[in-house]
C-alpha cells in the first residue's frame, strides 16, 4: 500500500536522541546543546516591520518572492560576494532552505545519467535532507566521508571515475555542518572543475556563511563565475535562520543560472509553499541590514574564544572555522551522549546520527556534536560540565 522508497531511512536524529536519553533521569540542570536553533536576539525592529505589513495576510503571497525581497537578496549577494544575480530570473525566495535543497533534487536531477540511475554525491556526515532528496527522485546517494584526514570536507575527486560519470549533482556545505570547516576558494575551484569535467551540478548549502572566526567564507557561485564555468553549474542556498537568528521566519533563497531557477519556479508553481506577504516584507528589510549580522557574528566569535579556553586540554579538540557547532572526538558518540545526560544534564547529539556507513565505517561514530547556541554563560557551564564528565 505504501511506497518503499523511504523504508531504508534511519530514524531522524532528534527522535532517535529522545529514544536514547528520555527514559533516563537528567544528572543535573538541563543544558540543551543538541539542535542548531539560534538563541541570540534578532533585530528589535522585526516586530514593528511585521505589524506595518500585517494586512498582507489577507492576500496570497507572491509565489517567487516579492520584488522588494528579491531586490534585497540580489543586493546582498552583490555586496557580500560580488555576485551579480538578476532578481527576476536568477533568485527564488524559499520557505526555508530545506525546501530548496529538497526541491533541487526534484526539479534538477534527471531520471537517467548515461542510461543509468543518477548518482548524487554528498558529504558524510551531512544535513539529512540531502539523502531524502536523493531518495525522492530514485537517485543513488554516494557518501564521501569528510574526516580529519580530508580537512572535514568531502574529497569527491577521489571517487571512482565510473561513479563520477553517472553523477547528476553534488551537495557541499560550507562552513560544514557539523565540523565547521570552510571550503577555500582553491577547494571550490577544484570541485567546480570536477563538475565541469563530468557535467554535474553543485548544490552549495551556504547557510552558515555569516558565522565565522576569521576570514569570511567564499561562495561557490562567485568562484564559478570567476572561473567562467557553465552558468548553470552552481546553485547556492542561503537563509536568515543562522545569519539573523530568525529560524521561525523561514526566509531563505536559492540563486543560480536562469534555466535552473526557471525549473525550480515551475515546480514551485505546483508544489511550493511561499512565504506569507508580511514575512516577505520583514525578510526584505532583514536581508538589507548588515549591522545586526556583524553584532551576531561578534557573539559567536566570543563563544569560539570561550570554547577554545575551556576545551584547550580536551584530547583532539579543534575549534571550528565557522558555524556554531563543536565536533568533539570521543570513544563512542552514543555512550558519551548518554553518560553526559545521566551524569550532568547536558544534552548533545551523537555524531553517528548525522552520518551513514560508508567506506567501511560511520565517520560520525566517534564524535559528538555540540551546539553553541545558548547564552554565553550557559554555554560555558555546559562545556565545563561536559569536559569534566568525559575526561573523568
Amino acid at each position: 500500500m505504501f511506497p518503499e522508497r523511504f523504508s531504508n531511512l534511519p530514524a531522524y536524529a532528534f527522535p532517535r536522541l529522545r529514544a536514547l536519553l528520555d527514559h533516563h533521569p537528567a544528572g543535573g540542570e538541563t543544558v540543551h546543546m543538541t539542535i542548531g536553533e539560534p538563541k541570540h536576539p534578532f533585530p528589535t525592529w522585526v516586530g514593528e516591520e511585521l505589524a506595518a505589513h500585517i494586512k498582507g495576510f489577507n492576500s496570497y503571497p507572491p509565489n517567487d518572492g516579492s520584488e522588494a525581497l528579491l531586490t534585497a537578496i540580489s543586493g546582498w549577494l552583490k555586496s557580500r560576494f560580488s555576485i551579480t544575480a538578476a532578481a527576476d530570473t536568477q533568485i527564488l525566495a524559499l520557505n526555508g532552505t530545506r525546501e530548496g535543497l529538497y526541491n533541487a533534487c526534484m526539479a534538477l536531477v534527471p531520471e537517467k545519467v548515461q542510461g543509468d540511475t543518477p548518482n548524487i554525491l554528498m558529504p558524510n556526515p551531512f544535513y539529512q535532507v540531502y539523502a531524502v532528496g536523493a531518495a525522492s527522485v530514485g537517485a543513488r546517494p554516494i557518501f564521501a566521508n569528510a574526516t580529519e584526514s580530508t580537512g572535514f570536507l568531502p574529497d569527491f575527486s577521489g571517487l571512482p571515475t565510473d561513479i563520477l560519470k553517472k553523477t547528476a549533482a553534488a551537495f557541499i556545505c560550507s562552513p560544514s555542518n557539523p565540523q565547521g570547516a570552510i571550503a577555500s576558494r582553491a577547494y571550490l575551484r577544484e570541485l567546480i572543475a570536477l563538475a565541469e569535467q563530468f557535467d554535474f551540478q553543485i548544490f552549495a548549502d551556504e547557510c552558515y556563511s555569516e558565522i565565522y572566526r576569521n576570514d569570511p567564507p567564499p561562495s561557490a557561485l562567485d568562484v564559478a563565475t570567476e572561473m567562467g564555468a557553465h552558468p548553470e553549474r552552481v546553485v547556492i542556498f542561503h537563509s536568515l535562520s543562522k545569519r539573523s537568528n530568525l529560524p521561525g521566519l523561514r526566509s531563505g533563497f536559492v540563486a543560480g543560472g536562469p534555466q535552473t531557477i526557471a525549473r525550480l519556479k515551475q515546480l514551485r508553481n505546483y508544489a511550493g509553499a511561499p512565504l506569507p506577504t508580511p514575512l516577505q516584507a520583514v525578510a526584505a528589510r532583514v536581508w538589507a541590514d548588515e549591522e545586526h549580522v556583524i553584532e551576531n557574528r561578534k557573539l559567536y566569535q566570543e563563544k569560539y574564544t570561550i570554547a577554545d579556553k575551556v576545551m584547550a586540554d580536551f584530547d583532539g579538540y579543534q575549534g571550528p572555522e565557522g558555524g556554531f557547532f563543536l565536533w568533539l572526538p570521543v570513544e563512542d558518540g552514543e555512550t558519551a551522549a548518554l553518560k553526559l545526560w545521566r551524569e550532568t544534564g547536558v544534552r548533545v547529539l551523537p555524531g553517528a546520527y548525522l552520518s551513514r556507513d560508508a567506506e567501511g565505517r560511520n565517520p560520525g561514530q566517534n564524535y559528538i556534536r555540540v551546539a553553541m547556541v545558548a547564552p554565553k554563560e550557559e554555554m560555558q557551564q555546559g562545556l565545563l560540565r561536559l569536559k569534566s564528565c568525559l575526561q573523568s
